[in-house]
């Protein structure tokens, strides 16, 4: 079984890309780094990517032969959320934003994975919901790639950027670890206990399941 261990930045010529074989996945299959699927060609497949990798349509990656595949957004559930006016739509972000939940941004519509509870607290907001069959691709992180955690490796980069960013608006220095002193003693602890062992692939971008095997993803 070839292993796909890369994914290559250059740009190739149009003829090499549609001669590669495609790989169809599903958003969340896309957000794992290691697991096992099914080529469309029928061809299994072992795939082993930097840890944090999101793929996105498009995407061309390299097997261990050298042989390149083309990443395919898969068709998916989702709902399709549009307004009547902008402040609506404004408002229907924000409250997604709040519950840091991973959406597609277009000129005049959102996308989100099908969620029955999401969907009710969007119709109250006012805004127009619809389910459809659609690929999904989310905006990626502010600061890099998709979601992070605290025990990512590249955490700790994403944080010193965003808190840079934080400093410059604001006009001055202010450390991760400094105390605040604001009329009142209060401790601000920001580390997160984890228990279990920080090697551990995530099983959805945005989730916490916790996958220790290569998954079997088909199209």
């Amino acid at each position: 079984m070839r292993t796909i261990d890369k994914r290559l930045n250059a740009k190739l010529a149009p003829v090499l890309i549609n001669r590669a074989p495609t790989l169809t996945l599903p958003y969340d299959a896309r957000c794992r780094s290691r697991f096992a699927a099914t080529l469309d060609t029928g061809e299994e497949v072992g795939v082993v990517l930097p840890r944090g990798t999101v793929l996105r349509d498009g995407d061309i990656l390299v097997a261990d032969d050298g042989g390149l595949v083309r990443v395919i957004a898969a068709a998916e559930s989702v709902l399709r959320v549009s307004a009547r006016d902008r402040l609506t739509l404004t408002r229907a972000a924000y409250h997604l934003g709040n519950r840091h939940t991973p959406v597609e941004v277009g000129a005049d519509e959102l996308k989100l994975e099908a969620d029955p509870v999401l969907e009710d607290m969007l119709k109250r907001l006012g805004a127009q919901v619809e389910r459809v069959q659609l690929p999904f691709q989310p905006e990626s992180g502010a600061y890099g790639g998709g979601h992070r955690h605290g025990h990512d490796e590249s955490f700790a980069d994403d944080y010193a950027l965003a808190q840079r960013v934080y400093d410059e608006h604001h006009g001055h220095a202010h450390t991760h670890d400094e105390a605040h002193d604001h009329g009142h003693p209060h401790n601000h602890d920001h580390a997160h206990e984890h228990d279990h062992d920080c090697g551990h692939d995530h099983g959805h971008c945005d989730g916490h399941a916790h996958d220790h095997s290569l998954d079997r993803s088909r199209p």
